[in-house]
């Protein structure tokens, strides 16, 4: 049998990187999943790449109005909620005498707000639906310390990992069970873009970053979405019934806690 079997998942973000590789991983396991994503071009393309288990559906996690209706869209095609993955996200990086007002809201607006009002709105439809459900958000290892150009990512991403305990202490007598994910560095076009942001601010060629970046992982190489599948299944399974609050690092050996 398999371990998602019947379940129904919106995860965030999820036209693509992280988000697309849950979804596939989350489709092998038998769930049917909602590619919600701000891009609802890319979310409808992901969909019908993926197969008939996925569809698209439109949200934008800073405004709770698409919330609202991202999760209705979801319930009337699944017919209930299981799942919540907070994937969607945003990064920035500048010197702290350099940091923007607006870069500031922006993140906290799409890395903060965004995590608790959504995780916020689903657990109101778990708690209607009456059999619990699995709230994953995606923090970092950027939440676990700070960093000398991130300043606002890396707090955003440590007040993911605080609103995970608390909301996993409140929730869990309606059998909802709260955890979170802090990858490492993960490939792709995130990284692509952070390279380029870091050549820039510290006067690098491209590229050097990123491979600089990558010799200090103790497991020798960036991840890929693979990589995190894993738990993101464990963590959506009855596996992981006792479990909550936690935040699981999956960042081949960056941090140890």
């Amino acid at each position: 049998m398999k371990r998602l079997d019947g379940k129904s998942a919106l995860i965030t973000g999820a036209a693509r990187g992280i988000g697309r590789g849950f979804a596939e991983a989350y489709i092998r396991e038998g769930a049917r999943v909602a590619i919600a994503d701000i891009n609802y071009d890319a979310a409808k393309e992901t969909a019908q790449n993926i197969g008939d288990a996925a569809y698209p559906v439109q949200l934008d996690v800073s405004e709770q109005s698409s919330i609202d209706a991202a999760i209705n869209t979801v319930v009337e095609n699944a017919g209930k909620l299981d799942i919540l993955i907070n994937n969607a996200a945003l990064f920035d990086a500048a010197e702290t005498v350099d940091i923007t007002r607006e870069s500031y809201q922006k993140l906290y607006d799409v890395n903060v707000a965004g995590t608790l009002f959504t995780m916020q709105a689903v657990a109101k439809q778990m708690i209607k639906q009456g059999h619990g459900g699995k709230i994953i958000n995606m923090a970092s290892q950027a939440g676990r310390r700070g960093e000398s150009l991130v300043l606002v990512y890396c707090s955003t991403k440590a007040a993911v990992i605080s609103m995970t305990q608390s909301a996993g202490l409140n929730l869990i007598k309606h059998n909802i069970n709260v955890n979170a994910i802090a990858p490492g560095v993960v490939n792709g076009e995130h990284w692509e873009h952070v390279d380029a942001m870091f050549a820039k601010l510290e006067g690098k060629k491209p590229g050097q970053k990123k491979a600089e970046v990558e010799a200090g992982v103790p497991a020798g190489r960036f991840a890929v979405p693979d990589d995190l599948t894993g738990m993101a299944i464990f963590l959506a399974s009855s596996d992981s019934d006792y479990i909550l609050s936690q935040t699981y690092n999956v960042d081949g050996g960056q941090w140890m806690s």
